[in-house]
């Protein structure tokens, strides 16, 4: 290491024991600066594990990873994901020579490091945290959502990154305790109130005013309630009103959300499914003679479910060439969806033909099934150009939406799938009666159609 290097390396471990032990009087909050196409930009020094500079010949390419990940670095026997922050802000990057060596920001996310390659970085800055300025929405080149703020020290203006919103970091240790979160939960949460008489709703009872669960899932967990789901929501209710009694239906916490929610989604969302479940997929599948089956899988998450798709799809289709579009606004997800893990038992279970054993005994899907599947980084409400669909599967996402973005990406749905193709919802989202959409039901699962 570099002695530049190893003195910027201590600067900012003792800036961070500064800052962990409160002994700071004028600065209550540093910041690790550094540049991206000559503007200056900083990162809260917490964050920051230390800094490195390594070069590109270091980093152990990635199948199908995104375009900003470089690939993997063996930090210390660490395995850490190495991100291109230009290149994820669209900024362009000149060619460095092969040899060159690359500034690399390790980052801490939770309890995943990253390392992040910048231009250059510059120095730890020392702020008052109440300097802090919302940043305007014509500030900057970078979207405005990954902004914590703008500050200026020495005459120069710093751009303050969040971290946590870059990474899709969603909940916070606070957050699961009832608190609040800078990506997902406004700081102060107060949810309406329920009516001092809520009565029991009876069967005969068409109407039922459950506003305040309505209000209440928006503004704790961006749940809409729209008639995608009001089935749902109006059965979910009558069970909380049993649960809780007419005096506790409100929604003091997030948890009280949570909790409300837990019955909303679908099996082994988030986790590799179990061979029942993988069977009723299968039998909901439709035949289907074509070389290619195309497939969108909006709302991925860490990869079991596209992997678990792209596995049956291969079962189903055995002479098609199948390729999924597996997108999510999870960065963090994405990334390491390459490189997940297949535990024993999943690999022994209705996986086994469709993985291997590597050299050191870990598990892993075989290149056929790996190859079919594309992570990205992607926003489902922004356009992406996509061949037509033969499947778009995507359980659990649209009732994160607000009522636009439903309508619209229902709308986008449409347009993408063919004539004979199939959309699969979460089990408690549906579209029926909808227009230009037909339903059938084949065993559990729900499937839609244009019509």
């Amino acid at each position: 290491m570099s002695d530049s290097l190893a003195t910027m390396n201590a600067a900012v471990a003792e800036a961070a024991a500064e800052a962990r032990d409160e002994k700071v009087a004028v600065f209550d909050f540093k910041m690790v600066t550094f540049s991206l196409a000559g503007k200056d930009y900083a990162i809260d020094i917490m964050q920051v594990k230390e800094i490195v500079k390594a070069g590109r010949k270091l980093f152990t390419y990635v199948p199908n990873a995104l375009p900003f990940g470089l690939g993997v670095y063996n930090s210390r026997g660490d395995i850490i994901p190495i991100i291109d922050l230009r290149i994820f802000f669209n900024v362009e990057v000149d060619e460095s020579e092969e040899n060159a060596l690359e500034n690399i920001l390790m980052v801490r996310v939770g309890e995943q490091v990253f390392g992040v390659v910048v231009d250059d970085v510059d120095k730890v800055v020392g702020i008052q945290k109440s300097t802090i300025q919302p940043p305007h929405p014509l500030f900057g080149d970078i979207n405005i959502k990954y902004i914590q703020g703008v500050v200026e020290s020495d005459n120069r203006m710093y751009v303050l990154l969040d971290v946590e919103r870059i990474f899709g970091s969603k909940l916070t240790e606070k957050d699961k305790e009832g608190g609040g979160s800078v990506a997902d939960i406004p700081v102060k949460v107060s949810a309406p109130k329920a009516p001092k008489s809520a009565p029991m709703p009876k069967k005969e009872t068409k109407e039922v005013d459950y506003s305040f669960i309505t209000s209440g899932l928006l503004t704790l967990r961006k749940f809409t309630v729209s008639p995608i789901n009001e089935q749902w929501v109006k059965s979910r209710f009558d069970e909380w009103y049993k649960e809780r009694g007419k005096d506790k239906l409100q929604f003091q916490a997030p948890t009280d959300a949570d909790e409300f929610l837990k019955s909303f989604y679908s099996p082994y969302n988030g986790t590799w499914w179990k061979k029942d479940y993988a069977d009723t997929i299968y039998k909901a599948l439709p035949d289907n003679a074509a070389k290619q089956i195309v497939v969108w899988n909006p709302g991925c998450g860490k990869g079991q479910e596209s992997y678990s798709l792209a596995c049956l799809l291969r079962k189903r289709y055995p002479d098609a060439k199948i390729r999924i579009y597996a997108h999510d606004v999870d960065l963090l997800s994405v990334s390491n969806a390459p490189l997940i893990s297949i535990p024993a038992d999943v690999a022994n279970d209705w996986y086994a033909p469709y993985v291997t054993k590597k050299a050191n005994g870990d598990f892993t899907f075989t290149p056929e099934v790996r190859e079919s599947v594309m992570f990205e980084y992607h926003d489902c409400m922004n356009t992406t150009a996509l061949p037509n669909l033969d499947i778009i599967f995507t359980r659990d996402l649209i009732s994160f939406l607000s009522d636009k973005a439903q309508e619209a990406l229902i709308e986008d749905f449409a347009d993408k799938l063919k004539g004979n193709g199939i959309l699969i919802l979460g089990q408690n989202e549906s579209l029926e009666g909808a227009k230009k959409w037909s339903a059938a039901k084949v065993g559990s699962i729900k499937i839609f159609g244009k019509q």
